[in-house]
């Protein structure tokens, strides 16, 4: 998912940038245009998460697991 900026808030950074050498400026277009060229047409599919998550355990045993790892607050000491 991409964040989309709009013109004012755009505008605000740039005034920020803008107080930046010309050394820092430069590497900051480097990794923008590096980001732009390895996310542009690669799109996140969310079915490519199915199957994502491996397991030999049943969904019972996970859930066991689960609620066996919870803490009782009732129990607890206090310091």
């Amino acid at each position: 998912m991409s964040l989309a900026l709009t013109n004012k808030t755009i505008d605000k950074y740039f005034g920020f940038l803008t107080h930046l050498d010309n050394g820092s400026k430069k590497k900051l277009i480097i990794k923008l245009t590096e980001s732009i060229e390895t996310t542009e047409g690669s799109k996140f599919e969310l079915r490519d998460l199915f199957g994502a998550w491996e397991d030999s355990r049943d969904s019972d045993e996970i859930i066991k697991e689960i609620r066996n790892s919870r803490i009782d607050s009732i129990n607890t000491t206090d310091f």
